[in-house]
């Protein structure tokens, strides 16, 4: 991807919305650092379509055309449709931002039609699958480090966690309540019901861990004693998967699905669904849906009678 040059003024624009983002609607360092890059990438191709720097006036005069023609270059760079399509989504929102704090005309930019994205539905475990792949972390009862995986897993399927989300708690919400106040995606907040297993497990390792944190410190220490980074855990997941024989797909994310699924299984209403997952739209938590119909068509199919 083209990085932008000389821009005069659009650089600056870029970096006044960005610095907006973070400290105005509450967007997360790594969210405003992917605006970056595919804002940036988008002004780098301005240049070099153009011949020289877009500029602050340029901004409102980005035609359908070159729109069209900087979404192809994206795919043909072997951007999958998905990351061109939030290429397209910051780049929108960028030019919003113009429209209103600069007046800059951002019609073209808005009406940009965005990559076909392929459906796919959500790969949750069976609930057999989940509890082995928990119950396999915490396999030496004494040793803390597995009673820390085992607690940030029972968290990830028990309360539907994402892993940024458990990885974020600290000392002082622990012991855990019985309403856990969870700051999810774009610094929404939601209520989620903490079961007693995830809070014992939670006790099992904090009585177990070898460091003296302060209030403040992570809840799920590293080994040196810093925070449990996500990398880690997504190891430990791909070790416990390896030993357990299941497949690619049961990843620490996979245990979020599990969770939602479940509930949707077992008659749980889907706004109830919704919010305990800290969805913004009903459309995200639809994907369940469209997964238990899918599992009782295989069921069906599976069932009737076959022609000769």
């Amino acid at each position: 991807m083209t990085a932008p040059v000389g821009t005069d003024g659009a650089l600056a624009l870029m970096q006044r919305w960005l610095d907006q983002l973070g400290a105005v609607r509450g967007r997360s360092p790594k969210t405003v650092e992917a605006y970056r890059h595919d804002v940036a990438g988008y002004l780098g191709f301005l240049n070099g379509h153009r011949g020289g720097p877009v500029g602050k006036a340029g901004l409102g005069e980005v035609t359908t055309s070159e729109m069209r023609s900087w979404i192809a270059s994206l795919r043909g760079d072997d951007l999958s449709a998905r990351s061109a399509a939030r290429a397209l989504s910051a780049v929108r929102s960028f030019h919003r931002w113009l429209a209103e704090a600069e007046g800059i005309d951002a019609t073209a930019v808005i009406a940009t039609r965005s990559p076909k994205i392929k459906a796919s539905l959500p790969r949750p475990l069976a609930p057999d699958a989940a509890k082995a792949l928990i119950a396999e972390a915490g396999q030496t009862p004494t040793d803390w480090i597995a009673a820390r995986d085992m607690a940030v897993l029972t968290l990830l399927y028990a309360c539907g966690l994402r892993i940024s989300e458990a990885l974020s708690l600290r000392q002082s919400d622990a012991p855990l309540p019985d309403m856990l106040r969870i700051t999810g995606k774009g610094g929404k907040e939601r209520l989620v019901p903490v079961l007693p297993v995830a809070r014992e497990a939670v006790e099992q390792y904090r009585a177990l861990h070898p460091h003296a944190p302060n209030a403040e410190s992570p809840l799920f220490l590293g080994v040196r004693g810093g925070a449990l980074n996500a990398s880690t855990v997504q190891k430990t997941v791909a070790n416990l998967r390896a030993r357990l024989g299941l497949p690619a797909t049961a990843t620490p994310h996979a245990l979020r699905h599990s969770f939602a699924t479940h509930l949707l299984e077992a008659g749980g209403d889907l706004r109830a669904i919704q919010t305990l997952l800290g969805h913004a739209s009903l459309s995200s938590t639809q994907v369940y849906t469209a997964l238990d119909q899918a599992r009782l068509m295989d069921v069906y199919d599976a069932a009737r009678p076959k022609r000769r």
